[in-house]
């Protein structure tokens, strides 16, 4: 009769052991070089972003090497550094599939990356944007000015948070198949600190070229600033966190063939960006906000006119 040998119990340390062994198995040792790099470009660009919006107006850039003429404020360097952070975000995933080195450490990254530049830059820039005019602007009621610089932080720390929590959902929720990325679920965050970006360019760029002899025209717009800049960026960082279905145009528009009409439409949209890129860039970034929200009340609508098909009793 053979007597079977009893398991001795395994003590803390033995279960400490193996609970800490597939850890160093998991241990990074290759990371995929050019992919990383673009990625932290858009970090670059994007912490690059925060330190501009930090400086005043009236510290301006000199542009004789870009154009003839011409200068830009810090406001407007900080947005469109945003925009760059969005080429970077572009590039990276399309060299890590056409490279074949796409990895869970590449997308932690981009989305860290994308933390900072989509989501705290962008949020910064307001906040700083509406706080210097804000200062400079008299207002008759001094409870008014209080309550508006409460509801500027608020709306800072709210856009924040919802593009973080808005990547840390598309980690969870990503597929690393290309072809599943053709909706997005909820406003994307490049997307969301377009919108905001845009209008810190327009307002820096555009408005004081074709109304900068008229200076009423100017207050204006920077009383409006002032006060609808901190509600788009509040209601910018709700559809981030919403289901609302956002089509990928990059995968729709330039996979596969599409007819005459597409083309010419594109065609008009780049002539227009050549003729006035802040203007178009706005356009282009409020519209794919709007458009996912007239698109969701439409379809629940049509939803609801439906006739639902009657239950049969057995």
């Amino acid at each position: 009769m053979k007597i079977k040998a009893l398991k001795k119990p395994r003590g803390r340390k033995n279960r400490q052991a193996e609970s800490a062994a597939p850890r160093r198995k998991r241990r990074l040792k290759y990371i995929a070089v050019l992919p990383s790099l673009i990625t932290l470009m858009n970090g670059v660009c994007g912490f690059s972003a925060i330190v501009l919006a930090s400086r005043t107006p009236a510290f301006t850039w000199n542009l004789s090497l870009i154009r003839r003429s011409g200068s830009m404020s810090s406001f407007a360097m900080a947005g469109f550094m945003i925009f760059l952070a969005m080429i970077a975000d572009m590039l990276d995933g399309r060299v890590a599939r056409l490279t074949r080195t796409t990895s869970s450490f590449g997308g932690q990254l981009d989305s860290l990356s994308d933390a900072i530049s989509f989501g705290v830059a962008p949020a910064f820039l307001m906040i700083k944007l509406v706080e210097f005019y804000l200062e400079h602007l008299s207002f008759d009621s001094r409870q008014l000015s209080v309550i508006l610089g409460r509801g500027i932080f608020f709306s800072a720390i709210f856009y924040a948070m919802c593009a973080v929590l808005r990547l840390a959902r598309f980690n969870v929720e990503n597929d690393e198949d290309e072809s599943a990325h053709m909706n997005f679920s909820g406003l994307p965050s490049p997307a969301a600190a377009g919108v905001v970006a845009s209008l810190v360019v327009l307002h820096q760029q555009t408005m004081p070229r074709f109304f900068g002899e008229a200076p009423e025209v100017i207050r204006f717009f920077d009383v409006m600033i002032v006060t609808a800049l901190p509600v788009i960026t509040f209601l910018a960082g709700i559809l981030m966190v919403t289901r609302i279905c956002y089509p990928h145009f990059a995968n729709h528009l330039f996979r596969g063939k599409k007819p005459l009409p597409v083309f010419i439409l594109l065609f008009t949209i780049v002539l227009f960006s050549i003729w006035n890129i802040q203007l178009a860039l706005t356009i282009g970034f409020c519209g794919f906000a709007v458009f996912g929200v007239i698109r969701w009340i439409v379809v629940s609508l049509c939803k609801k006119r439906q006739p639902q098909p009657e239950s049969t009793q057995a």
